[in-house]
């Protein structure tokens, strides 16, 4: 395991496997707007979260780019809460590096609101969604230590699940 200290006492970590078998308050579901699941990691998450999950999310209205929205984690039982998160589509613009930032930003937002100490990234819009993962892995490494520097106070230990190994290259590359 690849981990960065950050001077505010908060680590980030690379691992190798799903979000789904992390043992953290928060996992992060790569979801499509509609939230009502889907394929990849979206509907890995839902059938192991079971019909509440489902439930819960049709009460939020689906979910913006870039935004996130946080639910309980239902039958998985080594999480408390699910972020469900709409990155970009790729287009190769620069609106889609924001819009991926604001995906990992906005779910730290929400895990510390929650009173979450840790949180799992997948490789939100790594899948059907095309971001090129070398790209996709900087921009969400450098999205969470933005957030780590905005708050300082905060201690968070992220971790960054790479189901694939061309991911998890991406992210030993940049550590």
């Amino acid at each position: 395991m690849n981990v960065i200290e950050h001077y505010t006492g908060s680590k980030i970590s690379v691992v190798r496997g799903s979000v789904v078998d992390m043992h953290v308050d928060a996992i992060v579901n790569a979801a499509n707007s509609s939230l009502l699941g889907g394929g990849g990691v979206d509907g890995a998450i839902h059938r192991a979260a079971g019909p509440k999950l489902l439930e819960e999310c049709r009460k939020l209205n689906g979910c913006k780019c870039g935004e996130a929205k946080i639910t309980g984690a239902y039958n998985i039982n080594n999480a408390r809460y699910i972020i469900h998160t709409v990155g970009p589509i790729y287009s190769g613009s620069k609106q889609d590096a924001e819009l991926l930032s604001a995906c990992y930003k906005n779910s730290l937002d929400l895990a510390l609101v929650g009173g979450c100490s840790s949180i799992a990234f997948p490789g939100i819009s790594t899948g059907v969604y095309g971001y090129p993962i070398t790209e996709a892995a900087e921009v969400s490494l450098n999205a969470v230590i933005s957030w780590f520097d905005e708050h300082p106070d905060a201690k968070m230990d992220v971790y960054f699940c790479c189901f694939r190994d061309i991911e998890l290259d991406a992210y030993i590359k940049l550590m």
